[in-house]
C-alpha cells in the first residue's frame, strides 16, 4: 500500500490535517486506533477555540456542520489575580466579533472523524496500530499490527503527547511536569453567564469558568495534585459549593451536570518537530499549560501550515523533501515557543508558593488593565498570532 501521506493518528490534529488536504493530489492514509466515542450528554473536555481556527475549521469544511445549538460565543473575560488585580478583555472593544468559540472535544471529533471517512483520496485504517517504522532516502515504511505495510513519502505524528512514532525516529521530548492536575466539570449556573468567560488566580490553583449554552459553564480548575485530588473526591454537592465559592458565587449556585475528572499538567518541548520523512504535530510536537487555552489551538495551527505546504506541491515534488520539512519547522517555531515560554513564565508567576511576588503580579494586572492599546494588543495576539 503506496501513499504520499500517512497520519498515524485521526485525533482532532490529525484528522483536521487529512481533511484540509481533500481537494489536493495526495494519496492519504490515517492510521487510528479506535473510532471516537459517542458521549452521553455534554463533554467535560472544552476547548476555547481562537477566531482564527474557527477560519481554519470553516474552510475544511468542518465549522459550519457543528450543531450550533451546542457552541458558545466568549463576548468578555475577566481576569482575577490573588490579591486584587484584575484584567478585562471585550470583543467590543477590541473591534471584534468574539474573543473565542467554547466547544466540546467530541463534538469536532466526531464531525471531523466523518468529513474523513467520506474523503475521496483517504483511506482510513482503523482499528490498527503501527508496530515497526523504518525510514530510508525515498520512502518511509510503516508496519501495522493487521500485517499490512504501508510506505509513503512522509508520515505525520498525529498520535498524542506520548507520540510513539517520535520515540521511533528518536526525536527527543523534554518534558516538565507541574506537580499539578486540570480538574474539569461541567455545571448549571443559578445566574446568567452572559458569555463571558472567568479566570481567577488563586492560592490553589488557576480556576477558569467557560460559558456553555443553556447557562452552563464548564471549569477548568489547575490545581496541586494534593488539592486536585482532594477535589475529584468531593460529592457532587460538596464540588459544585467549593467551586461556586472559589469563583467569588459569581454565577450564584451551580448544580452539577457532568462528574469531574482530572489529568495531570506538564510542559513538553521538542527540539524540532521534524526529522527524516516525519513531521509531528499537535500534542506529539508540544504540550503547554492549559492556562492560556492554546494547546488545540496550537495543533490546528500545526495542521494548517503543513496542509499549505503540501497542498499546492506539484506532482514531481516530493511531500517528504528535507527542505519542505525544514519550511514547516521555521512556521511553527515562533508561535509554538512563544507560547510555550508565556503559559509556563505565568504558571510559575502565579504558582501559590511564590506570595512574595502576589502584589507585583497584581500590580500588574491591574496596570495592563488601564491601558487599553496594551490590553488589546494582547487581545489581538492571543486571537491572531500577530499584532
Amino acid at each position: 500500500m503506496k501513499f504520499d501521506l500517512v497520519i498515524v493518528g485521526a485525533g482532532l490534529a490529525g484528522a483536521s490535517l487529512a481533511a484540509a488536504l481533500r481537494g489536493s493530489r495526495l494519496k492519504i492514509a490515517v492510521v487510528e486506533s479506535q473510532p471516537p466515542a459517542r458521549p452521553e450528554g455534554w463533554d467535560s473536555r472544552i476547548y476555547a477555540i481562537s477566531p482564527a481556527n474557527v477560519d481554519f475549521l470553516t474552510q475544511i469544511g468542518v465549522w459550519p456542520h457543528l450543531d450550533s445549538a451546542r457552541l458558545t460565543p466568549v463576548y468578555d473575560m475577566a481576569i482575577h489575580g490573588d490579591a486584587g488585580g484584575q484584567l478585562d478583555f471585550s470583543a467590543y472593544d477590541c473591534g471584534l466579533r468574539e474573543l473565542a468559540w467554547i466547544v466540546e472535544s467530541g463534538l469536532m471529533q466526531r464531525e471531523l472523524w466523518e468529513t474523513i471517512k467520506r474523503q475521496h483520496n483517504l483511506t482510513l485504517l482503523c482499528p490498527a496500530r503501527p508496530v515497526g517504522l523504518s525510514v530510508d532516502e525515498d520512502a518511509a515504511t510503516l508496519t501495522l499490527d493487521n500485517g499490512k505495510t504501508l510506505t509513503a513519502s512522509l508520515v505525520v505524528a498525529a498520535d498524542g503527547a506520548r507520540s510513539w512514532v517520535r520515540e521511533q525516529v528518536g526525536i527527543p521530548a523534554t518534558t516538565t511536569p507541574y506537580d499539578e492536575k486540570g480538574v474539569v466539570a461541567n455545571f448549571r449556573c443559578e445566574k446568567p453567564h452572559r458569555n463571558t468567560a472567568y479566570q481567577w488566580f488563586r492560592e490553589d490553583g488557576i480556576l477558569a469558568y467557560l460559558p456553555l449554552p443553556d447557562n452552563m459553564i464548564s471549569i477548568v480548575w489547575s490545581a496541586p495534585d494534593d488539592v486536585a485530588d482532594a477535589l475529584v473526591a468531593l460529592s457532587p454537592e460538596a464540588l459544585c459549593q467549593r467551586v461556586a465559592e472559589a469563583g467569588q458565587h459569581t454565577l450564584g449556585k451551580l448544580t452539577p451536570e457532568t462528574p469531574a475528572a482530572a489529568f495531570p499538567l506538564r510542559l513538553m518541548r521538542v527540539p524540532q518537530p521534524t526529522a527524516p520523512r516525519v513531521a509531528l504535530i499537535g500534542d506529539a510536537a508540544h504540550a503547554i499549560h492549559p492556562l492560556s487555552g492554546h494547546g488545540i489551538n496550537l495543533g490546528y495551527q500545526d495542521a494548517k501550515a503543513l496542509a499549505e505546504l503540501l497542498g499546492p506541491l506539484p506532482a514531481w515534488r516530493d511531500p517528504g523533501e528535507a527542505a519542505l520539512l525544514a519550511s514547516y519547522a521555521r512556521a511553527r517555531a515562533e508561535e509554538t515557543t512563544l507560547l510555550q515560554s508565556t503559559t509556563h513564565a505565568l504558571n510559575r508567576l502565579f504558582k501559590p508558593d511564590n506570595g512574595l511576588l502576589s502584589g507585583l503580579r497584581n500590580i500588574g494586572l491591574n496596570l495592563t488593565n488601564q491601558i487599553p492599546v496594551v490590553r488589546n494588543a494582547l487581545v489581538r495576539y492571543a486571537i491572531s498570532g500577530h499584532f
